[in-house]
């Protein structure tokens, strides 16, 4: 357990060396990774988004696949699709983008839904149907989606059952000053991300290992006051007055595994409350709806789930 840890040690540091001021994000990112679950990425163009992905997938040795996803898009473009070849009198399959270990599905609202259905069943069943035929998805398959929370003219929002196959929403927030001063030093040094030549970068992990790790994270004991504190604050984003939607069934197993998760990189083989806490806006926010009136109250997501998390007593 301890070496699978100091590979997650070692990530988190070969990450914040090039990202600057986002060690909170890479963190919940490294759980996300441990979790084995897909994320969406938000946040204003030039915060880093691609290029945190890039290093990430390179840091650990995986294939790495980039979609920009605009409204001519079409679903054969991300799945594949099998061409008739004149030589052969057959037809042969050419796989899309999706056949890889990490993909980046970049400004996932601008495409249309029929294109952004093109990834549920490969994010949920960790397979592709092409024609009838059912290919396996890579073990390691991880989608990270990006989109930009402050354009909204031609975008297609994604819709709560597709919001709900994502494991965690990060916001990618403006680093503080003291990050964005390192950021301009660290260009007056010579940095630049768009010359960084990511595939040079040193490794400090494998898929195996985080595969590895993965199955690990599956002997965290989860006691069963913290399952019944887990169950509590599902069932009050169930019946709080201000949302129209609440957490689903879906959500507390991903709330249960993120927080064991969240225990095994904290070099715990047991979960507590807090870890319960930490992963609830990540996993929550995209997934809860406010009421219409609470929209017009300018209620906002990430303090209705700390006021959830205020409702339900803590286990001692």
């Amino acid at each position: 357990m301890s070496e699978s840890i100091s590979v997650f040690n070692r990530l988190s540091q070969g990450l914040n060396r090039v990202i600057v001021g986002q060690s909170i994000l890479i963190q919940q990112l490294l759980v996300a990774l441990l979790a084995g679950g897909h994320v969406i990425l938000e946040g204003v163009p030039g915060t880093g988004k691609t290029l945190l992905v890039k290093v990430l997938a390179q840091l650990i040795q995986a294939e790495f696949r980039r979609i920009q996803l605009t409204p001519d898009v079409l679903p054969a473009d991300i799945t594949g699709t099998n061409i008739f070849d004149l030589n052969s009198r057959d037809f042969t399959l050419k796989k899309g983008p999706i056949f890889t270990e990490v993909l980046l599905a970049d400004e996932i609202n601008r495409t249309p839904p029929k294109t952004q259905a093109a990834l549920l069943e490969a994010m949920e069943e960790m397979q592709v149907t092409l024609d009838g035929e059912s290919l396996p998805l890579p073990d390691l398959f991880w989608v990270i989606a990006t989109q930009n929370p402050l354009e909204f003219e031609g975008t297609y929002p994604l819709p709560e059952a597709q919001l709900d196959r994502f494991l965690f929403k990060l916001v990618v927030d403006y680093p503080d000053e003291a990050s964005e001063k390192q950021m301009l030093l660290n260009r007056q040094a010579g940095f630049a991300a768009r010359r960084l030549d990511i595939a040079r970068l040193k490794s400090v992990a494998t898929v195996a290992e985080i595969l590895q790790a993965r199955q690990e994270v599956k002997q965290v004991k989860v006691s069963e006051a913290i399952i019944d504190y887990l169950l509590g604050l599902v069932r009050v984003s169930r019946q709080y007055p201000d949302l129209a939607l609440g957490a689903s069934p879906r959500a507390a197993g991903a709330w249960f595994v993120t927080a064991q998760a969240t225990a095994y990189l904290a070099g715990r083989d047991f979960v507590t409350p807090d870890d319960i806490k930490a992963v609830a806006p990540p996993l929550l926010r995209h997934r809860l709806l406010l009421k219409p009136e609470a929209l017009l109250d300018n209620l906002q997501m990430d303090g209705v789930i700390a006021s959830i998390l205020n409702k339900v007593p803590v286990p001692r």
